[in-house]
């Protein structure tokens, strides 16, 4: 008899399997000689207080002594001529980067340098985004290397960018949608100069790729301050840039939409990223599901987030005057994988507006107090069934089906025999 697999370890201990093997590479490049730190976000997180996600070093060491250090089998050149090495982590621990301080050269597409020089700790810091990020720690002595004033930044709460910021954007488009998301997730204020920054260079957003927009889109819409994400996309002009069909919610005349838009996305309860679309977008008229499945390939959404958002944005009206529809209806709609999601949105509507509670309280109490097997009872007959009765399949078979269906959610039938009858009243 085979013993049961162990358990899979919780979120906590793997969070302290990754600071450990994080603090084992360190420890194993500074014995080896080599200068290496924390760096960037997860020296950040560590300072305000929290568990960082993941862990960053930064050492002198140049990739191919990093590799011969670690044993070409641990690592991987993910990022080789960049200085980034990948070393794998042990079971519980997330894989480390571990990357040679570098200065870069032009950015020539936007995106990427088009050469990398390696340099010292303080060089390196220089290159990146915003001072926050550009701090490096020392776990084994806990001593922060602050070249760029990023303890100061954090400690009153201000996103700016390293140096000249136009520069900084110039040299990776991205930079102006990660300085939002920060400021917003981060509960900061945008320094005026990298505001400004962003507010001149929205429109060379473009040269980002659809698939980056979307993932910092996403991180900052299921966040808590998604509201103060919205509020800051619209100042910098990066909204009408990322989604221009927000743009009526963005004219002047339209400012008590576009405020009751920011209320509904911040009433929102832990929304995944559809359901902060859907609230984002729910003022729009019309916004068809064409519109949204043209919208989904320009920002290269995967199909299951544009097929929600469209069954979301289509079930908006959906409870009106539920109290008066038919019981199969009212089954049919909150048996739905996304009914959850569609109640978290029309509540964050009704808080909104102070409209349409006892519709949705009707349909919440109703969900929550209906038993599964009563709100989606396993079908009376099927298509085979009739098929094996001797039936000729046809257009028809869907709409007896359909009707059979609708009678056994409505309390009507509740037996394959009274099925039958009325499947038998129906070929008349």
């Amino acid at each position: 008899m085979t013993s049961p697999p162990p358990p899979d370890p919780s979120p906590g201990d793997k969070a302290e399997a990754s600071r450990q093997f994080a603090v084992e590479i360190v420890r194993q490049l500074q014995q080896a000689g080599y200068v290496a730190y924390w760096a960037g976000g997860c020296v950040r997180d560590i300072l305000l207080g929290k568990t960082p996600k993941d862990y960053d070093v930064a050492t002198d060491a140049r990739p191919e002594s990093v590799r011969e250090l670690f044993g070409h089998r641990r690592t991987h050149g993910v990022g080789a001529a960049f200085g980034v090495i990948l070393i794998r982590g042990p079971k519980q621990a997330a894989d480390i980067e571990v990357a040679t301080f570098r200065a870069e050269g032009p950015y020539l597409d936007g995106r990427r340098p088009s050469k990398v020089v390696f340099c010292t700790a303080e060089e390196d810091a220089l290159r990146r985004d915003f001072t926050i990020n550009g701090m490096f720690l020392d776990p084994l002595t806990d001593q922060v290397f602050d070249y760029v004033g990023g303890r100061e930044d954090l400690h009153h709460k201000i996103i700016r960018a390293i140096g000249e910021p136009l520069e900084r954007f110039t040299e990776d488009k991205l930079r102006l949608l990660r300085a939002i998301r920060f400021t917003s997730n981060l509960g900061f204020q945008l320094e005026p100069k990298t505001a400004e920054a962003v507010r001149l260079m929205a429109r060379e957003l473009h040269a980002v790729s659809p698939e980056r927009i979307t993932q910092e889109l996403q991180r900052m819409l299921i966040d808590p301050h998604r509201r103060l994400s919205l509020e800051l996309l619209r100042e910098s002009h990066l909204l009408p840039e990322i989604l221009p069909e927000l743009n009526p919610l963005l004219e002047p005349s339209n400012s008590d939409s576009w405020e009751q838009t920011c209320a509904r996305v911040e009433k929102l309860t832990e929304p995944d990223f559809p359901l902060a679309l859907s609230a984002t977008c729910f003022d729009l008229e019309p916004f068809t599901t064409t519109t949204i499945q043209q919208l989904a390939r320009r920002l290269k959404w995967s199909n299951q987030d544009s097929e929600d958002l469209a069954w979301l944005i289509g079930h908006k009206h959906a409870i009106e005057g539920i109290q008066s529809r038919p019981l199969s209806y009212l089954k049919r709609l909150l048996v739905h994988p996304l009914a959850t999601q569609l109640l978290k949105l029309l509540r964050a509507e009704a808080e909104t507006r102070q409209v349409g509670w006892e519709a949705l309280e009707f349909c919440e109490l109703f969900l929550a107090t209906t038993p599964r097997d009563v709100l989606d009872p396993p079908p009376l007959l099927t298509g085979d069934d009739l098929v094996r009765s001797g039936l000729k399949p046809g257009p028809k078979f869907r709409d007896w089906l359909e009707q059979v269906r609708d009678a056994q959610l409505e309390l009507r039938i509740s037996t394959p025999e009274e099925a039958w009858k009325l499947i038998e009243k129906l070929n008349q």
